[in-house]
């Protein structure tokens, strides 16, 4: 299995003593683990973008681009850009800027997004949002594969021979598609063939396994090699003791303060934004949250792995607030006594034979 880690660059209170750390310092911590990573030998590093709540992950190309400076080897992902709300032809340039500058590192993971007041703060209308994202991504497809573009659609001004600059540094970047709770992004996946990120971070693992498992019969019933069909799968978060014990009494006060901060009155009830695993023992037990001992953490992946039969397994180690020391630590841990153990029992393929950019 191959891994990356994610941060979203959460700028919330801390759920614990309520302060907020600047915005530079979050955005120096965030350079910091992506330089961890890949000494540490992670193979993907990965930037969200949020433009409601508290996030500081707007610009992801800008967060991604002093990452690309920084780095040499791993792999540059977004968890998601939200193409459904933005322009496919600034995207296009965007991240082909992106990829020149990573020297063919970057991999895009698209979606509609999971904060619902992105749509109107661009003046959309969210009952589209499945329409927005599969036109948007029909006409990217386009353009980042062919010269002087003629098009037409719904959501913005028609295109006259037009060729976007730069072109992606070797070709079209990989596109993932991200899944949170619809049939919708499994469906667009499948249609063309790319790879399904499943977001497995809120919702009891069986409800992911029914996205992916969808994906899947969808992916050959377009006619498509079903052993082409890649999976990645995500996390809710990564804390990590020398015991289930220890790490109960070390986080509980944190992890649950965190569920009760996150949680979203205005949606409960509607899958994919409140995790139903509010104390720390259902997290450990039944949630996709990684924390206990390392074992615990292996056993949880493998089992990720038995239902998801994922390639690629991402984590994050700044979403409950924690100071850049100990996101680094636990970082350290995880590469050292896990990333080791689920790589040798869950081998995979990806990103061994020159990219994979899921078209056949």
């Amino acid at each position: 299995m191959k891994f990356q880690v994610l941060s979203l660059i959460q700028h919330a209170p801390h759920p614990l003593t309520a302060a907020v750390r600047p915005a530079a310092e979050r955005f120096q911590d965030v350079l910091a683990l992506a330089e961890a990573a890949e000494a540490l030998g992670f193979d993907a590093f990965a930037v969200g973008e949020r433009h409601a709540g508290a996030f500081l992950s707007s610009s992801p190309t800008v967060v991604l681009g002093a990452i690309a400076a920084r780095t040499r080897r791993i792999k540059l992902l977004t968890g998601v850009t939200v193409l459904a709300i933005l322009d496919p032809v600034r995207v296009a340039e965007d991240y082909a800027t992106l990829d020149q500058l990573a020297a063919g590192r970057l991999e895009l993971v698209i979606g509609k997004g999971a904060e619902a007041g992105h749509f109107s703060l661009y003046g959309l209308d969210e009952e589209r949002q499945w329409d927005l994202q599969a036109e948007k991504y029909e006409l990217l497809r386009r353009l980042w594969r062919e010269e002087g573009v003629d098009w037409e659609g719904e959501f913005r001004p028609p295109l006259k021979n037009v060729t976007t600059v730069p072109r992606p540094f070797a070709g079209p970047p990989n596109v993932w598609h991200g899944s949170a709770t619809s049939l919708h992004s499994t469906e667009l996946a499948a249609r063309h063939g790319d790879p399904l990120f499943t977001a497995n971070a809120i919702q009891p693992r069986e409800a992911y396994v029914r996205l992916v498992a969808h994906y899947r019969e969808r992916f050959a019933a377009h006619g498509h090699d079903p052993a082409k069909a890649r999976v990645a799968a995500g996390s809710g978060g990564l804390l990590l003791a020398d015991t289930a014990e220890e790490a109960i009494s070390r986080y509980r006060e944190l992890y649950e303060a965190s569920v009760r901060q996150n949680f979203k009155p205005h949606l409960a009830g509607k899958a994919g934004y409140n995790t139903p695993f509010a104390t720390i023992e259902e997290a450990i037990k039944e949630g996709p949250q990684l924390i206990g001992s390392p074992q615990q953490v292996v056993d949880k992946l493998l089992g990720f792995h038995a239902s998801y039969r994922h390639d690629l397994q991402s984590i994050s180690v700044d979403g409950f607030g924690l100071p850049r020391g100990e996101q680094l630590e636990l970082l350290q841990r995880f590469a050292e006594e896990v990333l080791p153990v689920v790589r040798r029992e869950a081998p995979t393929t990806l990103w061994e034979d020159g990219g994979e950019s899921g078209e056949e």
